[in-house]
């Protein structure tokens, strides 16, 4: 979250559903988006994951009160779990996954890639000086919860990134990224910076992934000018092969100053350049990043590809069919099989409203298919209109591949940058 919202009541709810690149085949369908959580408040910046069972798992904050629990146990926002146990046809009721009385934002949550079972989430507390890291090693029925960090000042968005015992957590605290490593399943954690030169105005992780050979990798946005994130906004990929405790990094691309859309309420960079990181079974990594050549002006969103563990990358390609001048913003990747890797997100072709859209490729991100428009309309809500949504809400949004290859998708829609907003589900190839 890289804005502070304010305070929240509950809101508007609705009852809960039970370019550069060549293109190949045209994707297959995807399932008409779903609202998932609770049918009060706002739901907001959801994360995702798919085990190797057939399970779904989407975490978010709840803002505006949780159904059945005291203010005092559950704060405004808290972090939600909701699970599908067959691929997202049916889910199972909302539920906090880990109560502290304390806000937890920034939510997040993977699975072992090596066992496709065990769990892992990970989300702030306690004013965002706490980095907390959950393990489930029952398919989320419970939870042992640890403090992978504490500082004596907020931070902001961890990202996690996990295989085997290794489980990494990276975030940021103003000008600095760090990253607390465990090597034994996430049961203790040791915390390092990733930089630390000071000369930035603002740091913010995007995106991490640990490769086969166990090298981990981290995304992430500098800003250039002092006071905040203003400026021009380098992308970094951060990697370390001595688990976690030294890195390297290098710039993939610079990014003009952030769009302003304060017109729709936005903290500061909320429109701004952000990367998206995974890699596939072969080690190959994928970056998924969305940049502007004009200060302040509309970005658009570009890939690229590193067959040699982050040395070189192959030129950024511009993955979209919007017209020039069409914002774009907010990244999503995963990758799954040799080659298999899956992007999507954001854009306002159709302005003022934004869609998603989603694309697939089988070689390496060489040829993509068309391009799928994931909003379909729903009645009821007062930011849905039948060509799209009008603002996103939240920083970000994920998807993942389940254990028959279809992808896992999850987002958040809503009338500008503060409320009525909630979250949204579709699934498909």
């Amino acid at each position: 979250m890289r804005a502070r919202r304010g305070g929240r009541t509950a809101r508007l709810g609705l009852a809960l559903a039970a370019a550069v690149v060549a293109s190949a085949a045209g994707a297959s369908g995807f399932s008409p988006q779903l609202r998932l959580g609770f049918e009060v408040g706002d739901q907001w910046e959801p994360a995702i994951a798919a085990d190797g069972y057939g399970g779904v798992y989407v975490l978010y904050p709840q803002y505006g009160g949780v159904p059945g629990c005291p203010a005092s146990q559950c704060a405004s926002p808290t972090a939600i779990l909701q699970v599908s146990r067959d691929r997202g046809a049916t889910w199972e009721p909302p539920h906090p996954i880990a109560p502290s009385g304390t806000e937890q934002v920034d939510t997040q949550i993977v699975v072992d890639p090596v066992d496709g079972r065990t769990l892992f989430a990970s989300w702030l507390q306690n004013g965002k000086s706490d980095t907390v890291v959950a393990r489930s090693t029952d398919l989320g029925s419970s939870w042992s919860v640890v403090v992978a960090d504490h500082t004596n000042a907020g931070t902001d968005k961890p990202i996690l990134a996990v295989r085997g015992p290794d489980v990494y957590v990276a975030y940021n605290h103003s000008q600095t990224v760090l990253v607390s490593s465990s090597h034994d399943g996430g049961a203790t954690f040791t915390s390092t910076k990733v930089n630390g030169n000071g000369k930035l105005g603002w740091s913010l992780a995007g995106g991490g992934t640990v490769t086969p050979d166990g090298g981990v990798h981290f995304s992430w946005a500098g800003y250039e000018q002092n006071g905040g994130a203003k400026g021009p906004v380098n992308l970094y990929v951060s990697k370390s092969a001595d688990g976690g405790a030294t890195w390297t990094s290098r710039v993939l691309d610079v990014s003009s100053s952030p769009p302003d859309c304060s017109a729709y309420s936005c903290g500061w960079a909320f429109l701004g350049a952000q990367m998206a990181l995974a890699s596939d079974e072969a080690g190959t990594l994928y970056a998924l990043w969305n940049a502007g050549t004009a200060a302040k002006g509309p970005e658009r969103v570009y890939f690229a590809r590193s067959e040699d563990g982050a040395a070189t990358w192959s030129p950024p390609a511009d993955v979209s069919r919007a017209p020039s001048g069409a914002a774009h913003a907010f990244p999503a990747l995963a990758a799954g099989a040799p080659g298999d890797v899956r992007i999507s997100w954001m854009d306002a072709r159709n302005a003022p409203l934004w869609n998603v859209y989603y694309r697939r490729s089988t070689d390496g991100g060489r040829r993509f298919t068309s391009e799928v428009d994931l909003s379909t309309y729903v009645g009821g809500f007062s930011y849905i209109q039948p060509g799209g949504f009008s603002f996103p809400f939240g920083d970000y949004f994920q998807m993942a591949i389940d254990d028959r290859g279809d992808s896992q998708l999850v987002w958040g829609e809503g009338l500008n940058w503060n409320t009525p907003g909630s979250i949204w589900y579709a699934q498909g190839r």
